[in-house]
């Protein structure tokens, strides 16, 4: 009797992994090897991508944005070149027009970076505007109205 029910199970293992209780049994298998924090296919981390995937991204003018402290004596123009070593300045001194700040260009046609001590917009240019020490400055990137 007891190889009949060998033959039994063995069958009844053949059809269990043959039918769809395979997949679920594979699933399950793998969802408890994937629990690991940090494993990418672990069901949080694809949740977790899948609700970012499904925000909206942010837009341009959300995204472009850097502020930095003013210092005594040291223009806008020179901190953001210490802030931001890849900002693109067209002209120089108080002649310089900032186009891009942290990777993001302005569209020409469109968008500017302006420029703002402690919120209120700059009356000089970057090159122009000697900082203080507790000043924040701040560049947002603007379309033209």
């Amino acid at each position: 009797m007891s190889r009949l029910a060998d033959v039994t199970s063995s069958r009844s293992l053949r059809t269990l992994l043959a039918g769809p209780a395979a997949v679920v049994l594979l699933v399950s298998a793998l969802t408890a090897c994937a629990s690991e924090e940090g494993d990418p296919a672990s069901p949080a981390t694809a949740q977790q991508s899948a609700e970012a995937s499904a925000r909206p991204a942010p837009s341009a003018s959300e995204a472009a944005e850097l502020s930095y402290p003013g210092e005594d004596g040291r223009t806008a123009l020179d901190l953001l070149l210490e802030a931001d070593p890849t900002a693109v300045v067209e002209g120089e001194g108080e002649m310089a027009f900032v186009t891009a700040v942290q990777g993001r260009a302005a569209d020409a046609d469109s968008e500017f970076w302006a420029l703002y001590v402690d919120g209120q917009s700059a009356q000089v240019g970057a090159g122009a505007l000697e900082t203080e020490s507790g000043q924040t400055i701040t560049w947002k990137l603007e379309e033209f109205e």
